[in-house]
This record gives structure tokens, sequence and C-alpha cells, in this order.
């Protein structure tokens, strides 16, 4: 039996939509009732897509890029977006350089801080250009 994705979206008010009934292609029992939908089931084809590139690259956000066939910055800039269509971009680690919202920025029009940007490497929150890019005016300054 060949199945569709479900709408996510009502078409008339554009609300989100529950699962109202469940059935058995097998024996053809049916569940009535309210069902909470997966987060995940509502993401997009493009979405899906980039998700499960990231997990085969086992979160390789290089993988992801070269994948995409984007630069570093817009790679992550999507998997950002992805995490925030499923409600899970409230974390501000996750927030992407530049962006202004996570603790790499904190410095950001106040002078870098070397340890700042050294940890954000570290923890993968910027990747080695980006770390260059900050470093550079310390460099100059000699600070």
């Amino acid at each position: 039996m060949r199945t569709h994705r479900p709408p996510t979206t009502c078409p008339v008010c554009s609300e989100a939509l529950i699962t109202l009934r469940l059935g058995c292609p097998s024996c053809g029992t049916e569940v009535s009732g309210h069902f909470d939908s997966c987060r995940f089931c509502r993401l997009g084809a493009d979405d899906m897509a980039i998700l499960e590139v990231f997990l085969r690259s086992r979160g390789n956000v290089r993988d992801v890029q070269a994948h995409l066939e984007v630069s570093y910055p817009t790679a992550r800039a999507r998997l950002v977006e992805v995490l925030e269509r499923l409600g899970l971009a409230g974390d501000a680690e996750a927030a992407p350089p530049g962006s202004g919202t996570g603790p790499a920025d904190a410095n950001v029009g106040a002078g870098p801080d070397a340890a700042g940007i050294l940890a954000d490497l570290a923890a993968g929150r910027i990747g080695v250009d980006e770390a260059e890019r900050r470093l550079a005016p310390q460099a100059r300054t000699g600070a």
C-alpha cells in the first residue's frame, strides 16, 4: 500500500493539524483520539535531507557543507534553521557565529578575546577560518 506524508497545517486556516485516527493496514483496526505528532514529522523534505546528511556524517558540519556544496557558515545556518523548526534553537550555544545571540558573539564590537575565541573553536561553535578572522585584529594590535 502506498502511503503519503500527512499535511502539517490546515489548508483553510493554516493552524497546525493533529492526528485524530490511526489505522492498521493489515487488519483494518482503527484507533481514534487526539495524538501528538512527531516534531521530526513536521519537517519538510529539504530539512529532512539536511538532517539525514548531518546524522550520517556523525555531526560533521564540514561534511554537510561538502554535500550541500555551500560555505561552512551557510551549512551551519541551515542546520540552525532546522533546529528552529524543531523548537530546539532556544540554546544560545546553537546560535551561528555572527548572529549576535551566541557566546561567541559576546565580544563582537568590544574587541576579540583570544581565550573565548579558542574556546568556541574547541567546542565546535566556530570553524578555523572564523577563529583566524577573529584573531587577526589581535595579532595586528598586539592585544
